[in-house]
């Protein structure tokens, strides 16, 4: 009687012991799988902004941490680039570990003066720049992911903020749709809605 509980007990042990390899087996999965979705959203939201050489740019995830390394041209860009990496859900940081690779020409001092004068206004325009490109980014990108709408026909512009859509799409509701999409990002002031209805073939 005592070997049969004793029998029963280390049993009982066993599956327990084995429960538990296989939730933390599975919670491991679930992370890198997490992991690997942040990933590739990363690199496509790099992609496809346009101001950027995301050929140059890497991009590592470790439980929800995104680690940039690369090469950029400019502060502006390195500053996009996680900007645009900090916007994607599940994203817990980003560690910005890009490298500015400027060109060092040689300059006459007058060519100087003119830098300094002009660094006001390139600041401004800069960071305007950056928030439209972002802009541009996030929406395109929605368009792309969402299933019901042909994002690949569509085309994003934004300057000052204000959202551009040009192309065509298939229905009425796909075009609202689209709207409402380009209307529910950020930093967006006004949607123009330039997208035509294709016409459906006879059936």
């Amino acid at each position: 009687m005592k070997r049969t509980i004793l029998s029963l007990m280390v049993a009982g042990l066993m599956s327990t012991s084995a429960m538990a390899g296989d939730m933390q087996s599975q919670n491991s999965w679930e992370k890198g799988a997490k992991d690997a979705w942040i990933d590739g959203k990363a690199e496509a939201t790099l992609l496809f902004n346009g101001n950027l050489n995301s050929f140059d740019i890497n991009t590592d995830v470790k439980d929800g941490n995104v680690i940039l390394t690369g090469k950029v041209k400019n502060s502006v860009d390195k500053k996009l680039a996680e900007e645009l990496v900090e916007n994607i859900d599940g994203v817990t940081s980003v560690d910005n570990q890009l490298t500015v690779v400027e060109h060092k020409d040689m300059m006459s001092k007058e060519q100087k003066d003119d830098l300094k004068n002009d660094a006001k206004e390139t600041a401004n325009k800069a960071s305007g720049q950056l928030t439209d490109a972002k802009i541009a980014t996030v929406v395109k990108t929605r368009l792309l992911m969402d299933s019901d709408i042909s994002g690949f026909d569509i085309d994003v512009d934004v300057e000052q903020g204000n959202v551009t859509l040009t192309g065509s799409v298939k229905t009425e509701a796909e075009k609202d749709l689209a709207v409402e999409i380009a209307k529910n990002a950020s930093d967006v002031k006004n949607v123009e809605d330039n997208l035509t209805v294709a016409e459906q073939p006879a059936e």
